[in-house]
């Protein structure tokens, strides 16, 4: 029996080890990516809308700007939608504004955008913009992926995974 609790305890121990580890390698214990560069280098970004023409987030500057990668694929993304066209809806007139950069097709998101009412622009990056959400803080490589930056360009929050609709009203509110 003691030689079974050992080998499990041991099992324990190497389990937990690399657990450390994979979230070591992915950079879980830094300290994080500087929020004014970081808010700087999305607000330089220029991609494709899903009309096809580039597009700057630098026309959002001075605006509390939610960034949020996405893509039609994603269940976890599909969930939050609705809740970012409501904020959208009820805090444009206050300075919010939502842009969804999709790893997808410009078909695709299109559709997506047309029957679910999505009212904030919709960039589309295609697989590179997982290179851009990486240097963003995306560490990980997982959607949805999420930066609140704050009228001066600073980012104030990231968020891997949903969006709480809680979060977002609690990070958001204050800055209005």
């Amino acid at each position: 029996m003691r030689q079974k609790l050992a080998l499990a305890a041991a099992a324990i121990i190497f389990a937990a080890a690399g657990v450390l580890v994979y979230q070591w390698r992915a950079g879980a214990f830094d300290s994080g990516p500087d929020p004014v560069a970081t808010g700087q280098r999305i607000l330089t970004a220029r991609l494709a809308g899903v009309d096809g023409a580039t597009q700057s987030l630098e026309q959002w500057r001075g605006k509390v700007l939610v960034v949020n990668f996405w893509a039609t694929w994603c269940a976890p993304c599909r969930e939050e939608i609705p809740e970012f066209i409501k904020f959208q809806a009820n805090h444009a007139a206050k300075g919010v504004q939502f842009v969804g950069i999709a790893v997808d097709t410009p078909e695709r998101v299109a559709i997506y955008a047309k029957e679910m009412g999505i009212n904030y622009p919709l960039l589309v990056g295609g697989i590179e913009s997982m290179e851009l959400a990486r240097e963003v803080g995306d560490r990980a490589g997982v959607l949805p992926y999420s930066l609140i930056i704050d009228r001066s360009g600073r980012v104030i929050a990231t968020v891997v995974g949903i969006l709480k609709p809680e979060k977002l009203e609690k990070t958001l509110l204050p800055l209005l």
